[in-house]
């Protein structure tokens, strides 16, 4: 038996043992995943509503068109409430999940990464949290995202150069006009030699209506960035 054929065996009869004394369940369903599966079910992922070509033209439309700050915009897939992705989603914002942010980054990017490359893009940044958000959960999961994203396109990610500097209130009952409102000036940027002339993808887990990473995209173009791209795990109504 050659040496790479002994390896592959071992590996595989290590990966069974670990997972029949450490069992990983998805994330979603909570059934029991084989060695080979991560995080979430094959089943489970096959129920996220992927979004057509034609609700991402529709929703840039509505939501970034009119700024002529975003160049393009893509998402992955569509949120649905009480579904799997919601489901996902929660673990990894409020569960310490922190890992699934990685795993919905690549995802994200493997399904949408023909479009993505036509952007020809430099760089990957976070939406980032503030400080007292980020102490209290512990990590940016958008971060972890952009790590996912990064693996997939080969595209380097720096979650440094964006810093929220004001506490903002949640949004989620908030029109798009208090949104504007209330992430307005509420972000600057620390290292600006590092965004100077290039091409930025900027990410967030959900996008809603576009405002916080808007707000992010003005301050990013009027400190020296060429051109920015928004990007999500998914869309939202």
């Amino acid at each position: 038996m050659q040496r790479t054929e002994l390896a592959e065996k071992l590996c595989v009869s290590a990966n069974q043992l670990l997972d029949f004394f450490f069992p990983s369940f998805c994330a979603a369903c909570k059934i029991k995943l084989s060695c080979t599966e991560r995080f979430v079910c094959p089943s489970c992922i096959s129920k996220i509503q992927k979004a057509s070509q034609e609700r991402i033209e529709h929703e840039f439309q509505r939501k970034f068109l009119s700024s002529q700050i975003i160049a393009g915009f893509h998402s992955a897939f569509v949120f649905e409430s009480e579904k799997e992705l919601q489901t996902i989603l929660h673990l990894l914002k409020y569960n310490g999940k922190f890992l699934l942010g990685k795993f919905l980054g690549e995802i994200a990017a493997a399904e949408t990464i023909a479009k993505i490359k036509l952007w020809s893009a430099d760089l990957i940044l976070p939406v980032p949290l503030h400080s007292l958000k980020k102490a209290e959960r512990g990590y940016n999961q958008s971060d972890f995202i952009c790590k996912g994203i990064s693996k997939v396109l080969k595209i380097p990610y720096k979650a440094k150069i964006i810093k929220r500097t004001r506490f903002t209130l949640s949004q989620t009952t908030m029109t798009l006009e208090e949104r504007k409102q209330n992430v307005h000036e509420a972000f600057e940027i620390k290292r600006k030699k590092d965004i100077a002339g290039k091409r930025i993808i900027i990410v967030d887990d959900v996008i809603t209506t576009g405002a916080t990473i808007t707000e992010c995209a003005r301050v990013l173009k009027e400190n020296g960035a060429e051109e920015i791209f928004a990007f999500s795990v998914a869309i939202a109504d």
